[in-house]
């Protein structure tokens, strides 16, 4: 596994939208969370890709595939954040050349939603280790809650560093454009979950993969996400999947989860970690969210721990694609220590 170097003051970090832009309504919240990113001495490249968005994108096929691949392939480039996710990062997939990505030094690729299309697939197919955490957009000054305050101080490390679950969460925010300081609504009490089995506590370790589920049910399996080739050259470590849920509803979510399980997904890996569901109110459906995983995933023969602090009801983990995790979760005690090796 190859580390992008830490984040250190004076590091260039290039902003570009390679999924979905940001509209001029959301120019005031981007231009605040850019600012703190120089306050605290890092060197911004702004990508043209960026301040628009028609039809779900920031630009052409073309235009996003160059801006990207230009940055990843910039030895003076350090790390490279999207200011969100979005709806169709897969289309980059063809066109984008991994054998010379592989080749060139790596960077941190950072986010969570979208961008993990592009993150999960990068550390599978070069062999770099990238970020599925909190979005550039929710980097605000005055946002204090300490996994997000804290992710560029992860990407800060270059050894070892450890998480714990969050105290609260947020179901529902305040939108950028009518708020541009909007920080989490933190209201709703963190509780990491066993799923079956022993509810006194699990424990597991293994390399880290994974993303949201919305975009990666689809490309599992595939030539660009070959859990069975990645399990190959880290067989002596294991993997641990993550995934989250961004807008399936609970049967769509059964639907997205039978279908990894008869692809033997589940068999490659050591662990599931599975994010925080939408609130199953927002669906109106008597089936609830923590109903479906059961149903989907029962039989499997491995620890599965749920309702961690991954995805869209914030904060975010950190989780480093491609780094060697040791999870536990005894006693309702969570913790997650990631070593960069």
């Amino acid at each position: 596994m190859k580390y992008p170097a830490p984040l250190r003051p004076d590091s260039r970090i290039a902003i570009t939208a390679f999924s979905s832009g940001v509209p001029k309504s959301c120019h005031p919240r981007l231009d605040r969370c850019l600012d703190d990113l120089r306050r605290q001495g890092f060197v911004v490249v702004e990508g043209e890709c960026l301040r628009s968005n028609q039809c779900y994108v920031s630009a052409s096929l073309e235009s996003r595939a160059r801006e990207l691949t230009a940055f990843l392939l910039d030895d003076s480039i350090d790390a490279i954040m999207p200011p969100w996710g979005g709806e169709i990062a897969m289309d980059l997939l063809s066109v984008l050349d991994f054998d010379s990505i592989a080749k060139a030094k790596p960077k941190w690729l950072a986010g969570f939603s979208d961008t993990s299309t592009l993150t999960s697939v990068i550390t599978s197919q070069c062999d770099w280790a990238t970020a599925h955490c909190t979005n550039l957009m929710q980097l605000h000054r005055l946002q204090q809650e300490p996994l997000t305050a804290n992710t560029l101080a992860y990407l800060g490390s270059s050894e070892a560093f450890s998480q714990y679950p969050s105290e609260k969460y947020q179901i529902n925010g305040e939108s950028y454009d009518e708020n541009p300081d909007a920080v989490f609504n933190l209201t709703e009490s963190t509780r990491w979950k066993v799923l079956g089995g022993s509810q006194q506590g699990v424990a597991f370790s293994g390399r880290l993969l994974g993303g949201c589920l919305d975009t990666l049910c689809h490309l599992l399996g595939s030539d660009y996400l070959d859990l069975k080739c990645f399990q190959k050259r880290y067989s002596q470590d294991g993997i641990i999947l993550f995934l989250e849920n961004a807008e399936f509803s609970p049967t769509a979510l059964i639907r997205a989860l039978l279908g990894l399980k008869y692809r033997g997904t589940f068999n490659l890996v050591k662990g599931l970690l599975i994010g925080r569901n939408p609130s199953d109110e927002q669906h109106g459906q008597s089936l609830t969210y923590q109903q479906a995983l059961s149903y989907a995933l029962k039989g499997l023969e491995i620890p599965i721990i749920y309702d961690v602090d991954i995805g869209h009801l914030p904060p975010n983990l950190t989780l480093i694609n491609g780094a060697l995790a040791d999870v536990s979760l005894i006693d309702d005690r969570g913790k997650i220590h990631q070593r960069l090796i």
